[in-house]
Protein backbone atom coordinates (compact mmCIF):
# COMPACT_ATOMS: atom_id res chain seq x y z
CA UNK A 1 0.00 0.00 0.00
CA UNK A 2 1.51 3.46 -0.91
CA UNK A 3 1.05 6.18 2.00
CA UNK A 4 -0.37 9.59 1.58
CA UNK A 5 2.71 10.93 2.49
CA UNK A 6 3.99 8.79 -0.52
CA UNK A 7 1.29 9.48 -2.63
CA UNK A 8 1.86 13.70 -1.52
CA UNK A 9 5.33 13.41 -2.73
CA UNK A 10 4.67 11.66 -5.92
CA UNK A 11 2.66 14.72 -6.58
CA UNK A 12 4.66 17.32 -5.26
CA UNK A 13 6.41 18.62 -8.44
CA UNK A 14 2.88 18.83 -10.17
CA UNK A 15 1.46 20.67 -7.39
CA UNK A 16 4.21 23.22 -7.16
CA UNK A 17 4.50 23.83 -11.25
CA UNK A 18 0.49 24.07 -11.05
CA UNK A 19 1.05 27.10 -7.81
CA UNK A 20 3.88 28.53 -10.06
CA UNK A 21 1.99 29.27 -13.04
CA UNK A 22 -0.90 30.61 -10.84
CA UNK A 23 0.91 32.75 -9.06
CA UNK A 24 4.23 33.42 -10.43
CA UNK A 25 6.32 33.29 -7.02
CA UNK A 26 8.47 30.35 -5.81
CA UNK A 27 7.75 31.16 -2.33
CA UNK A 28 3.75 31.76 -2.49
CA UNK A 29 3.89 28.47 -4.59
CA UNK A 30 6.32 26.53 -2.28
CA UNK A 31 3.72 27.97 0.71
CA UNK A 32 0.03 26.84 -1.46
CA UNK A 33 1.66 23.40 -1.96
CA UNK A 34 2.55 22.94 1.68
CA UNK A 35 -1.23 24.49 2.83
CA UNK A 36 -2.26 21.48 0.46
CA UNK A 37 -0.46 18.94 2.49
CA UNK A 38 -1.74 20.22 5.30
CA UNK A 39 -5.69 19.66 4.05
CA UNK A 40 -4.76 16.47 2.36
CA UNK A 41 -3.20 15.32 5.98
CA UNK A 42 -6.81 16.41 8.04
CA UNK A 43 -9.14 15.07 5.31
CA UNK A 44 -10.66 11.58 6.95
CA UNK A 45 -11.02 10.06 3.53
CA UNK A 46 -9.12 8.68 0.55
CA UNK A 47 -10.49 10.60 -2.44
CA UNK A 48 -10.90 8.48 -5.53
CA UNK A 49 -8.45 10.44 -7.06
CA UNK A 50 -5.64 11.54 -5.15
CA UNK A 51 -4.09 13.68 -8.16
CA UNK A 52 -7.60 15.33 -8.87
CA UNK A 53 -8.26 16.48 -5.64
CA UNK A 54 -4.57 17.75 -4.86
CA UNK A 55 -4.47 19.63 -7.59
CA UNK A 56 -7.99 21.31 -6.96
CA UNK A 57 -6.94 22.15 -3.42
CA UNK A 58 -3.77 24.00 -4.49
CA UNK A 59 -5.64 25.95 -7.82
CA UNK A 60 -7.81 26.62 -5.02
CA UNK A 61 -5.72 28.18 -2.50
CA UNK A 62 -3.60 29.56 -5.17
CA UNK A 63 -6.74 31.72 -6.61
CA UNK A 64 -7.33 32.77 -3.27
CA UNK A 65 -3.60 33.99 -2.89
CA UNK A 66 -3.68 35.53 -6.22
CA UNK A 67 -6.62 37.69 -5.94
CA UNK A 68 -4.78 39.47 -3.04
CA UNK A 69 -1.51 39.46 -4.53
CA UNK A 70 -2.88 41.55 -7.70
CA UNK A 71 -4.00 44.18 -5.40
CA UNK A 72 -0.46 43.90 -4.00
CA UNK A 73 1.10 44.39 -7.61
CA UNK A 74 -1.27 46.94 -8.76
CA UNK A 75 1.04 49.17 -6.26
CA UNK A 76 4.39 47.60 -6.93
CA UNK A 77 6.87 49.78 -7.36
CA UNK A 78 8.30 49.68 -11.51
CA UNK A 79 8.09 46.61 -13.73
CA UNK A 80 6.61 43.47 -12.16
CA UNK A 81 8.40 39.81 -13.35
CA UNK A 82 7.80 36.56 -11.62
CA UNK A 83 10.24 35.17 -9.44
CA UNK A 84 12.77 33.38 -11.77
CA UNK A 85 12.61 29.90 -11.75
CA UNK A 86 16.04 27.61 -12.58
CA UNK A 87 14.66 24.28 -13.29
CA UNK A 88 10.96 23.16 -13.80
CA UNK A 89 10.15 19.83 -11.01
CA UNK A 90 7.19 18.81 -13.17
CA UNK A 91 7.92 16.83 -15.99
CA UNK A 92 5.59 14.74 -18.49
CA UNK A 93 6.76 13.91 -22.36
CA UNK A 94 3.45 14.33 -23.91
CA UNK A 95 3.01 17.89 -22.74
CA UNK A 96 6.81 19.17 -23.20
CA UNK A 97 5.98 22.17 -25.50
CA UNK A 98 3.11 23.42 -23.51
CA UNK A 99 5.17 23.11 -20.12
CA UNK A 100 8.27 25.12 -21.31
CA UNK A 101 6.34 27.68 -23.44
CA UNK A 102 4.06 28.25 -20.12
CA UNK A 103 6.62 29.01 -17.81
CA UNK A 104 9.03 31.31 -19.76
CA UNK A 105 8.94 35.20 -18.76
CA UNK A 106 7.07 36.41 -21.34
CA UNK A 107 4.17 33.65 -21.45
CA UNK A 108 3.89 34.57 -17.26
CA UNK A 109 3.76 38.21 -17.93
CA UNK A 110 0.57 37.39 -20.64
CA UNK A 111 -1.15 35.12 -17.34
CA UNK A 112 -0.88 38.41 -15.29
CA UNK A 113 -3.60 39.71 -18.09
CA UNK A 114 -6.43 37.00 -16.90
CA UNK A 115 -8.50 37.04 -14.55
CA UNK A 116 -7.61 34.52 -11.56
CA UNK A 117 -10.22 32.20 -12.28
CA UNK A 118 -9.40 32.41 -16.52
CA UNK A 119 -5.50 31.62 -15.78
CA UNK A 120 -6.76 28.61 -13.67
CA UNK A 121 -8.83 26.87 -16.37
CA UNK A 122 -6.00 28.12 -18.79
CA UNK A 123 -3.25 26.59 -16.50
CA UNK A 124 -5.14 23.65 -15.88
CA UNK A 125 -6.54 22.66 -19.15
CA UNK A 126 -3.93 24.01 -22.18
CA UNK A 127 -1.12 23.54 -19.63
CA UNK A 128 -1.37 20.24 -17.84
CA UNK A 129 -3.90 18.68 -19.95
CA UNK A 130 -6.75 18.16 -16.95
CA UNK A 131 -10.47 17.23 -18.81
CA UNK A 132 -12.87 20.23 -18.41
CA UNK A 133 -14.55 17.80 -15.44
CA UNK A 134 -11.63 18.02 -13.39
CA UNK A 135 -11.10 21.49 -14.08
CA UNK A 136 -14.54 22.96 -13.14
CA UNK A 137 -14.37 21.14 -9.63
CA UNK A 138 -10.83 22.43 -9.20
CA UNK A 139 -12.19 26.26 -9.12
CA UNK A 140 -15.66 25.26 -8.40
CA UNK A 141 -17.71 26.66 -11.78
CA UNK A 142 -19.80 24.56 -14.32
CA UNK A 143 -18.40 22.83 -17.65
CA UNK A 144 -19.79 24.87 -19.77
CA UNK A 145 -19.03 28.04 -17.87
CA UNK A 146 -14.87 26.77 -17.45
CA UNK A 147 -15.20 26.62 -21.61
CA UNK A 148 -15.83 29.85 -22.05
CA UNK A 149 -13.57 30.75 -19.88
CA UNK A 150 -10.73 29.01 -21.18
CA UNK A 151 -11.86 30.25 -24.99
CA UNK A 152 -11.52 33.93 -23.25
CA UNK A 153 -8.18 32.92 -22.10
CA UNK A 154 -6.64 31.15 -25.11
CA UNK A 155 -7.72 34.21 -27.00
CA UNK A 156 -6.21 36.47 -24.75
CA UNK A 157 -2.86 34.68 -24.81
CA UNK A 158 -2.49 33.89 -28.32
CA UNK A 159 -3.14 37.48 -29.08
CA UNK A 160 0.10 38.28 -27.26
CA UNK A 161 2.28 35.47 -28.17
CA UNK A 162 5.37 35.39 -30.75
CA UNK A 163 4.08 34.23 -33.99
CA UNK A 164 7.23 31.74 -34.56
CA UNK A 165 8.93 30.21 -31.77
CA UNK A 166 12.80 29.51 -32.12
CA UNK A 167 14.74 26.89 -32.61
CA UNK A 168 16.38 25.48 -29.04
CA UNK A 169 19.21 25.08 -30.78
CA UNK A 170 19.80 28.07 -32.57
CA UNK A 171 18.43 29.75 -29.51
CA UNK A 172 21.08 28.37 -27.60
CA UNK A 173 24.01 29.09 -30.04
CA UNK A 174 22.86 32.62 -30.21
CA UNK A 175 22.42 32.95 -26.43
CA UNK A 176 26.30 31.32 -26.19
CA UNK A 177 27.77 34.45 -28.58
CA UNK A 178 25.49 36.82 -26.98
CA UNK A 179 27.48 35.96 -23.47
CA UNK A 180 30.45 35.90 -24.77
CA UNK A 181 29.88 39.29 -26.24
CA UNK A 182 28.76 40.60 -23.12
CA UNK A 183 31.79 39.40 -20.99
CA UNK A 184 34.27 41.04 -23.63
CA UNK A 185 32.41 44.01 -23.42
CA UNK A 186 32.01 43.98 -27.54
CA UNK A 187 29.81 46.41 -28.64
CA UNK A 188 29.53 45.72 -32.17
CA UNK A 189 29.30 42.36 -31.32
CA UNK A 190 26.60 42.80 -29.32
CA UNK A 191 24.36 45.05 -31.58
CA UNK A 192 24.52 42.53 -34.22
CA UNK A 193 22.60 40.15 -32.27
CA UNK A 194 20.00 42.34 -31.11
CA UNK A 195 16.80 42.97 -32.67
CA UNK A 196 16.51 47.04 -33.87
CA UNK A 197 13.80 47.80 -31.37
CA UNK A 198 15.05 45.34 -29.04
CA UNK A 199 13.84 46.45 -25.18
CA UNK A 200 15.67 45.33 -22.03
CA UNK A 201 13.79 45.86 -18.56
CA UNK A 202 14.24 45.32 -15.34
CA UNK A 203 12.57 44.64 -11.70
CA UNK A 204 13.88 46.40 -9.23
CA UNK A 205 10.58 46.29 -6.70
CA UNK A 206 12.84 50.00 -5.72
CA UNK A 207 14.66 47.66 -3.74
CA UNK A 208 17.93 47.20 -5.67
CA UNK A 209 20.01 49.58 -8.21
CA UNK A 210 18.37 49.58 -11.63
CA UNK A 211 21.12 49.53 -13.82
CA UNK A 212 19.63 48.25 -16.94
CA UNK A 213 15.97 49.46 -16.59
CA UNK A 214 13.78 50.73 -19.45
CA UNK A 215 16.60 51.13 -22.16
CA UNK A 216 15.38 50.90 -25.87
CA UNK A 217 16.87 50.11 -29.15
CA UNK A 218 20.11 47.98 -30.62
CA UNK A 219 22.40 50.99 -30.46
CA UNK A 220 21.06 51.95 -26.43
CA UNK A 221 21.05 48.70 -25.46
CA UNK A 222 24.35 47.63 -26.81
CA UNK A 223 25.96 50.66 -24.92
CA UNK A 224 24.38 49.78 -21.27
CA UNK A 225 25.63 46.49 -21.67
CA UNK A 226 29.12 46.46 -23.28
CA UNK A 227 29.42 49.47 -20.50
CA UNK A 228 28.60 47.09 -17.69
CA UNK A 229 30.29 43.56 -17.98
CA UNK A 230 34.26 44.51 -17.71
CA UNK A 231 34.20 46.52 -14.61
CA UNK A 232 31.65 44.60 -13.22
CA UNK A 233 34.26 41.09 -14.21
CA UNK A 234 37.00 43.40 -12.73
CA UNK A 235 35.92 43.46 -9.08
CA UNK A 236 35.24 39.78 -9.38
CA UNK A 237 31.61 39.52 -10.52
CA UNK A 238 30.37 36.10 -12.29
CA UNK A 239 28.22 35.89 -14.99
CA UNK A 240 27.03 32.20 -14.97
CA UNK A 241 24.78 31.09 -17.86
CA UNK A 242 21.92 29.20 -16.84
CA UNK A 243 18.55 28.58 -18.23
CA UNK A 244 15.86 31.05 -16.65
CA UNK A 245 12.32 30.10 -16.92
CA UNK A 246 13.17 27.57 -19.75
CA UNK A 247 14.57 30.81 -21.53
CA UNK A 248 19.09 31.30 -22.15
CA UNK A 249 19.88 33.42 -19.49
CA UNK A 250 22.19 33.61 -16.47
CA UNK A 251 22.86 34.45 -12.63
CA UNK A 252 24.95 37.05 -12.09
CA UNK A 253 26.97 36.57 -8.50
CA UNK A 254 29.41 39.19 -6.84
CA UNK A 255 33.18 37.81 -5.70
CA UNK A 256 31.66 35.77 -2.83
CA UNK A 257 29.02 33.97 -4.87
CA UNK A 258 25.94 35.87 -3.41
CA UNK A 259 23.36 36.56 -5.98
CA UNK A 260 23.39 39.99 -7.28
CA UNK A 261 20.18 39.62 -10.06
CA UNK A 262 19.54 36.91 -13.36
CA UNK A 263 19.10 37.50 -16.77
CA UNK A 264 16.53 36.07 -19.37
CA UNK A 265 16.86 36.42 -23.03
CA UNK A 266 13.73 36.67 -25.50
CA UNK A 267 15.06 35.21 -28.43
CA UNK A 268 13.17 35.39 -31.79
CA UNK A 269 14.06 35.16 -35.25
CA UNK A 270 17.33 34.70 -34.65
CA UNK A 271 17.58 38.12 -32.40
CA UNK A 272 17.57 38.92 -29.18
CA UNK A 273 13.87 40.72 -28.97
CA UNK A 274 13.84 41.35 -24.94
CA UNK A 275 16.38 41.05 -21.71
CA UNK A 276 14.77 40.91 -18.84
CA UNK A 277 16.82 41.46 -15.72
CA UNK A 278 15.38 40.77 -11.70
CA UNK A 279 17.26 42.08 -9.07
CA UNK A 280 14.68 43.14 -6.60
CA UNK A 281 16.53 40.57 -3.43
CA UNK A 282 12.86 39.58 -2.32
CA UNK A 283 12.66 37.44 -5.75
CA UNK A 284 16.35 35.79 -5.38
CA UNK A 285 16.33 34.24 -2.00
CA UNK A 286 15.48 31.21 -2.72
CA UNK A 287 18.78 30.78 -5.26
CA UNK A 288 20.86 31.22 -2.60
CA UNK A 289 22.47 34.06 -0.40
CA UNK A 290 21.78 37.32 -1.66
CA UNK A 291 24.46 40.18 -2.52
CA UNK A 292 24.17 43.47 -1.30
CA UNK A 293 23.46 44.82 -4.66
CA UNK A 294 24.48 48.93 -4.16
CA UNK A 295 27.69 47.69 -3.21
CA UNK A 296 28.64 45.74 -6.14
CA UNK A 297 27.08 49.17 -8.37
CA UNK A 298 29.42 51.32 -6.60
CA UNK A 299 32.55 48.86 -6.81
CA UNK A 300 31.14 48.13 -10.33
CA UNK A 301 31.46 52.37 -11.03
CA UNK A 302 34.18 52.65 -9.40
CA UNK A 303 36.17 50.06 -11.36
CA UNK A 304 34.73 51.37 -14.33
CA UNK A 305 35.85 54.89 -13.55
CA UNK A 306 39.25 53.18 -13.83
CA UNK A 307 38.88 51.75 -17.15
CA UNK A 308 37.62 54.70 -18.73
CA UNK A 309 40.51 56.49 -17.47
CA UNK A 310 42.33 54.60 -18.89
CA UNK A 311 41.12 54.22 -22.28
CA UNK A 312 40.70 58.35 -22.02
CA UNK A 313 36.87 57.90 -22.19
CA UNK A 314 33.73 59.80 -20.06
CA UNK A 315 32.35 56.41 -18.83
CA UNK A 316 28.57 56.62 -17.89
CA UNK A 317 27.91 59.71 -20.32
CA UNK A 318 28.49 57.04 -22.99
CA UNK A 319 25.02 55.64 -21.39
CA UNK A 320 22.37 55.97 -23.72
CA UNK A 321 20.18 59.39 -23.21
CA UNK A 322 17.70 59.04 -20.29
CA UNK A 323 18.81 55.39 -19.62
CA UNK A 324 19.05 54.42 -16.28
CA UNK A 325 22.95 54.11 -15.18
CA UNK A 326 24.68 51.73 -13.00
CA UNK A 327 23.95 53.28 -9.97
CA UNK A 328 19.90 53.61 -10.64
CA UNK A 329 20.34 57.31 -11.83
CA UNK A 330 19.18 58.45 -14.82
CA UNK A 331 20.87 60.95 -17.26
CA UNK A 332 19.76 64.36 -17.49
CA UNK A 333 18.56 65.05 -21.23
CA UNK A 334 20.08 67.85 -22.65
Amino acid sequence: MVTPVEEFEELRPLLFSIAYRLLGSVGEAEDAVQETWLRYAASPTRPASTRAFLSAVVTRIAIDVLRSARARREEYAGQWFPEPLLTDPYEDPERAAELADSVSMAALLLLERLSPLERAVFVLREVFGFGFGEVAAAVGRSEAACRQLAVRARRHMDAGRARFAADRRERDELADRFFAAFREGNLDGLRRLLAADVRMVGDSGGKAPLWGGDVFGAGNVARTLAGFAPPFLRIGGVVEPHEVNGEPGAIFRDRDGRVVNTLSLDILDAQVQTIRATLNPDKLGHLGPVADAWAVVRATNRARRLIDRARGSAGLSDLPEGASGADGTRRARS
